[in-house]
């Protein structure tokens, strides 16, 4: 196999045009035609990044639009390690290339995107900079007409031009060789040509920004839910919850004061027959990580991810007859319905 590459790449040196150089790299380019990416010199030859750090920008930019671009989603698709993989993200976030964000999804989970540039230093130039060079054309054309109706009024005097017109019927009856009134006819539509003075507004290009800024205010965020009645029992339960987060998952560190706070929300959840490892469960699976703000964090799952009510059914209970001693449904200890029937016919005997 490599006496066969080698033998290609003399055959393609030798169709090479021109004078090759004694030393260093020599170039055979062939022409992509599918499936290849663009890379820019600013980023191939960039003296600050390594060469790990061009090797994965490269990597990323061919990567299609969505591709899950973490450390761990890398290592598993790259060889290299966790480590060298996260320094070289650090490098192409430190030089602009590379840009991680929270964004808050409309369920309430919060996720890290990813986004990459191939010519950050283009983002920082003004986009109205680079409008000027084609405003610079349009200039002279919009100037261009303004001496045209300079010689206008020398062809034709304005003054001169009223009073020919009112005579000029006459002329025309007596002698058709009245050629002068049919000179300045065509130049009525002159006195039309001040209409392009108005200048066009050619202000300093200011910077437009790349984010635009939010079309409305945010809603405010709805009040942490609270029981119906917060009783000692509810509050003991609730406060051990959230004290013993961390023993599940150390970024759930609370304080006492934070502890303190929420357990109005743990106590709803309570109410509402939610079993503690249900709650456990939905404040700490899926978290992002590192969770900056646990307190925030568990404020807004414990109101975005409160349950429904439970749906109660009255049931009512076993009595035990007084009379005949028979198991029968009523709200209220007494009679069963035979016994109620045979006392009511024994009282209208007596009273007849």
């Amino acid at each position: 196999m490599d006496t066969k590459q080698n033998t290609a790449l003399l055959h393609a040196l030798a169709e090479l045009p021109g004078p090759l150089p004694a030393r260093g790299v020599i170039h055979i380019a062939i022409r992509h035609t599918d499936r290849f990416t663009v890379v820019g010199n600013d980023l191939a030859q960039h003296p600050g990044l390594s060469t790990t750090a061009v090797g994965f920008a490269v990597r990323i930019q061919s990567l299609p639009q969505g591709t899950e671009v973490g450390i761990k989603a890398l290592a598993a698709r790259f060889p290299e390690g966790e480590k060298l993989i996260a320094a070289a993200l650090r490098e192409l976030e430190a030089h602009g290339y590379l840009q991680r964000a929270r964004t808050r999804l409309p369920n309430g989970r919060i996720v890290t995107r990813t986004v990459f540039c191939n010519q950050p230093a283009a983002l920082l130039r003004p986009r109205g900079a680079a409008a000027l060079p084609q405003q610079a054309p349009v200039a002279p054309q919009v100037t261009a007409p303004v001496p045209a109706p300079a010689p206008a009024p020398a062809l034709a005097p304005a003054p001169a031009r009223g009073p020919a017109l009112a005579p000029a019927p006459k002329p025309e009856h007596h002698a058709p060789e009245a050629p002068v009134p049919e000179a300045p006819v065509p130049e009525a539509p002159v006195p039309e040509a001040p209409a392009p003075e108005a200048p066009v507004p050619q202000g300093h290009a200011s910077f437009i920004p790349l984010v635009p800024p939010p079309t409305a205010p945010k809603s405010p965020r709805p009040p942490l839910p609270r029981p119906r009645e917060l009783t000692p029992e509810l509050e003991r339960i609730s406060a051990a919850l959230l004290s013993d987060l961390h023993h599940h998952s150390p970024e759930f560190t609370l304080s006492e004061e934070h502890v303190h706070r929420l357990v109005p929300g743990v106590a709803a959840w309570l109410e509402r027959d939610t079993h503690p490892d249900t709650i456990r469960h939905a404040l700490t699976t899926n978290a992002p990580e590192p969770v900056k703000y646990p307190y925030q964090f568990v404020k807004h799952r414990l109101t975005a991810l409160l349950p429904p009510p439970p749906h109660r059914t009255t049931v009512t209970p076993f009595q035990t007859c007084d009379g005949c001693e028979r198991a029968f449904r009523a709200p209220t200890p007494g009679h069963c319905r035979d016994c109620r029937t045979g006392h009511a016919h024994e009282d209208q005997q007596a009273a007849a």
